[in-house]
């Protein structure tokens, strides 16, 4: 029996690149052939041995290119045209290039029109792919993964029903950004690019402007909402935690933006409400820069590709303070804490993050004690560490038929203020009030189940501790697994970790696809 000439979830990816700010990076930006998508970086790490080596990084594009039987759409030195009689595959990559026209006539389209080409190149690409074959016209689909400005034209495809066609819109199948101000862009002094910059378009990143052409109601305080055009499930977002290796603008941009951004995008514009999100410490581009990354390959290639997704939330039952404050407290006097949530999430064989989030690196999650006990009737804010997708397609070789990662939490003591006053007796700077890692296997057969181990006790193990099922809906399984600190100060909690298949439903480990982190 032939093989059905689309196989989900192996569809058509558009890379839709950023923002050129200037002629010269016009000019050099249209004079590659990716638009970005094929730069790679060298990393130097060290061994078991000591000795240094190189890691090579080929670019996203080489990587898809290798392990996933993807083709760019380029014949004898041009792009494969609709209306010529050519065809593609469906594993095939397109760059969607806005910048042509702009080194050609030196003038820049609004970001409706561009998002409007988006939709014409989508209709064109399935004309490539599938010609009159009405049953592949049915099944065809496209991933679009964006850099920096490319998630807004890509949202304004999606968001704006004057911009693009809804036949286009409904052929998305997944969207990944890496980088992209979906709430826009915040300076140090100026705060929100302001509206009159409109030099080359800079105020595409003025959240005002950003109503506009993403159809929000005008003068929003943010601008970071899908508006229920399009599923936040499905809209993955690659967030840079490294502002000191960005050089845009010869280094100036980063000490506009300041740190807790990857030196040009802060890191709480860089999300899109309710949709799943990594952090990596990487920088907005260059080679230091995201899309330049193992982090954002793995996190690329899982969020389309991957078998299974994950979700993990800390909900905290209880702190408990240390005996000085705690009487301080129940003397009447006013007490206030801070707490840093740290999160670095690994696949089992991998010498890499998945997911990472520290203090040190100015991206761990703050949380006051009132955010986790409200005394007003308010919404308790519990951290949402991280989401990860995981994938049979993504296998390290090993013998064990479970799929397998872990998570380094930790959670930072905090600086107390009693009636205003910082309490710094036996404060360590640095000191954690709780940190472990947690080793984790999953495995499903008739259903999820899931084990772990703690370093502390089971180095780089998870013995035969079942966590305990909390609640299900549908396919997707919360699991939680207790954290306790039972000194003063103390933490008692729950890691809850929500487990659901992705794309199609995996036969599960010993299967024929077969799991292995």
């Amino acid at each position: 029996m032939a093989k059905p000439r689309i196989e989900p979830p192996y569809h058509p990816i558009i890379f839709v690149p950023g923002y050129a700010g200037t002629e010269a990076i016009v000019r050099e930006t249209a004079a590659t052939p990716y638009m970005g998508f094929n730069e790679g970086a060298t990393k130097i790490r060290q061994r078991w041995t000591g000795e240094s080596v190189r890691h090579v990084f080929e670019s996203p594009l080489v990587r898809l290119m290798k392990e996933y039987g993807y083709l760019d759409a380029y014949r004898h030195g041009a792009e494969v045209a609709p209306g010529t009689g050519a065809s593609v595959p469906p594993r095939s990559i397109f760059v969607y290039r806005i910048y042509d026209e702009v080194e050609a006539t030196g003038e820049r389209r609004e970001i409706e029109a561009y998002a409007g080409g988006l939709g014409d190149r989508i209709l064109a690409i399935r004309d490539l792919v599938c010609g009159d074959d009405a049953a592949a016209r049915q099944a065809f689909r496209v991933h679009l993964v964006a850099h920096s400005m490319g998630g807004l034209i890509c949202r304004t495809l999606l968001q704006n029903p004057h911009a693009a066609s809804e036949e286009a819109r409904d052929l998305v199948e997944k969207v990944f950004t890496y980088g992209t101000p979906h709430n826009g862009i915040d300076l140090a002094v100026l705060g929100n690019v302001p509206g009159f910059f409109s030099f080359n378009n800079a105020d595409n990143f003025n959240r005002g402007r950003m109503a506009e052409y993403l159809d929000l109601p005008a003068d929003p305080p943010r601008v970071d909402t899908l508006n229920g055009r399009f599923d936040p499930g499905r809209f993955f977002c690659l967030v840079g935690t490294d502002d000191r290796d960005y050089q845009g603008a010869a280094g100036l941009a980063r000490r506009l933006v300041g740190p807790m951004s990857d030196g040009l995008v802060r890191i709480t514009n860089a999300v899109v409400e309710g949709s799943p999100r990594a952090f990596v410490h990487r920088s907005h581009s260059g080679h230091f820069g995201m899309v330049n990354s193992e982090e954002g390959y793995q996190n690329l290639v899982r969020f389309l590709f991957g078998d299974c997704r994950i979700d993990g939330v800390l909900k905290v039952s209880s702190l408990s303070l240390p005996p000085a404050v705690q009487r301080a407290l129940d003397g009447g006097r006013a007490v206030r804490a801070s707490y840093h949530f740290e999160s670095v999430v690994r696949t089992r064989g991998a010498t890499w993050d998945l997911h990472r989030r520290t203090v040190g690196e100015s991206s761990a999650i703050f949380r006051t004690y009132d955010d986790l006990f409200p005394t007003t009737g308010g919404e308790v804010r519990h951290p949402y560490l991280f989401s990860i997708f995981l994938s049979s397609a993504c296998r390290v070789k090993t013998r064990r038929a479970s799929l397998g990662f872990s998570v380094d939490l930790g959670i930072l003591v905090p600086e107390y203020e009693v009636d205003g006053t910082p309490r710094m007796d036996d404060h360590h700077d640095g000191a954690y009030l709780y940190r472990d890692k947690i080793n984790i296997e999953v495995t499903f057969s008739d259903g999820w189940s899931l084990r772990y181990g703690f370093d502390s006790k089971s180095p780089n193990r998870a013995p035969r501790a079942l966590a305990r099922p909390v609640a299900q809906m549908g396919d997707t399984v919360a699991f939680a697994i207790p954290i306790r600190q039972g000194t003063r100060p103390g933490i008692e909690a729950e890691l809850e970790l929500h487990l659901g298949h992705w794309n199609a439903p995996s036969t599960g480990p010993g299967g024929e696809n077969e799991w292995a982190g």
